[in-house]
């Protein structure tokens, strides 16, 4: 006998309960780190959990439409690092020079913009016109952004003026409201990505294009142009991250953004985002960006195991729903 199709009610039911899986792990585990500590159920904390968050989530939004047209990109962190290096010696240069803080402060945050867009720009010709798998396009530019900023800082730390630092610092440490301002732009980022990804004719040819590239042609998609400004999304994402992560510390050094590559991945796949591309949502991305969050969080208030073990909890977890996906299928 032949097996009875599943009805499209049925397979829309399953779609929305794998939706729902990402938010339902968030919940269980914000009752399970109220239970642990009950310092983790605090504003403050809260706040810090969304702050530290705000940087990969907003990479993680532009790593969204990446993994959806069915690419990917390794090299978001050495980027962010050198990204980061290389506004702080525009910004020192600038400020040598007279300009007023503010002014120079303002150029370094555009600068930051236009080097990530320039960034992915290259990631895209090279994937497009040079007919190179992403996956080796930025493999390959994730030793040389790291090495560029190494050798620009002499193996040390590249650091911002102390008057510059200070016209700087409200960029990460001011507040609107109570929320820190890296929270608000998070917000704004997802929000427009989500308006963008499913509203508007680019973000059904990203989705046209991952789920069959060829198809997409055969539609008269301009697939090559539509690849290269979703690596230029990336790439400002990346710019914007950034930008509000150099105030932090106010330096740049061969670890800033070390392993950021593989937070922004899992965060997009545990959001339900499919690997093969073609399928993803910008709601469930900010879900599991948030959720990698509080593992960490959970694990630096707990004892439950070590700190040191953060990058291995989330390689654990995309190996897992990299296999639950592959049972769906």
């Amino acid at each position: 006998m032949r097996p009875e199709p599943v009805s499209t009610e049925k397979r829309s039911a399953a779609g929305r309960l794998h939706g729902l899986g990402p938010v339902v792990g968030l919940v269980v585990l914000l009752i399970g780190g109220t239970l642990l500590n009950s310092d983790f159920a605090s504003f403050d904390n809260l706040m810090n959990v969304l702050t530290r968050t705000a940087f990969i989530g907003i990479i993680a939004v532009g790593m969204c439409f990446v993994i959806i047209s069915g690419g990917i990109d390794l090299s978001v962190g050495s980027m962010a690092a050198l990204i980061a290096g290389c506004v702080i010696l525009l910004m020192n240069a600038l400020g040598e020079r007279g300009l007023q803080p503010v002014a120079v402060v303002a150029l370094g945050m555009g600068f930051a913009v236009l080097l990530g867009a320039l960034f992915g720009l290259a990631h895209g010709l090279l994937i497009t016109r040079g007919r190179i798998e992403p996956f080796i396009v930025t493999l390959g530019t994730l030793g040389i952004f790291r090495a560029y900023l190494t050798y620009f800082s002499n193996g040390g730390a590249i650091t911002l003026d102390n008057t510059l630092s200070d016209v700087y610092s409200p960029v990460y440490y001011a507040a609107l409201f109570g929320v820190p301002v890296p929270v608000w732009v998070f917000i704004a980022v997802a929000a427009l990505g989500g308006l963008v990804l499913n509203r508007t004719a680019y973000g059904r040819y990203v989705q046209a294009i991952g789920s069959n590239e060829q198809v997409a042609r055969y539609a008269a998609v301009d697939v090559d142009r539509i690849k290269v400004v979703t690596y230029m999304l990336l790439g400002v994402c990346v710019g914007i991250a950034t930008l509000l992560y150099v105030p932090r510390l106010g330096s740049a050094s061969p670890t800033t953004g070390l392993l950021w590559e593989l937070e922004a991945i899992a965060a997009v796949i545990v959001g339900g985002t499919a690997l093969k591309g073609g399928a993803g949502s910008i709601t469930g991305t900010v879900v599991g960006a948030i959720l990698l969050s509080v593992i960490s969080n959970i694990l630096n208030l707990t004892s439950i195991i070590s700190v040191y073990l953060n990058a291995a909890v989330q390689g654990f977890v995309i190996i897992v729903v990299a296999f639950l996906q592959r049972r769906r299928r």
